[in-house]
């Protein structure tokens, strides 16, 4: 099982339509908030779909 965190940044199986593959977690709840790193638009998807579809996680040490 991934385990992610608030400010993880994860890459994802499909790209974005910018191109970027990178997304920082910035809620984390039911639903996932998800910022695109490249061109900075912000998804939501249920937790459920983003751990199926996380292929990476990068944790930034803070």
């Amino acid at each position: 099982m991934i385990d992610i965190k608030l400010n993880d940044i994860v890459v994802l199986k499909k790209g974005h339509a910018c191109g970027a593959n990178l997304w920082k977690i910035v809620r984390f709840g039911a639903d996932v908030k998800l910022e695109c790193q490249e061109c900075k638009r912000i998804i939501m998807m249920p937790r459920v779909e983003v751990k199926k579809k996380v292929k990476k996680v990068i944790e930034l040490e803070e």
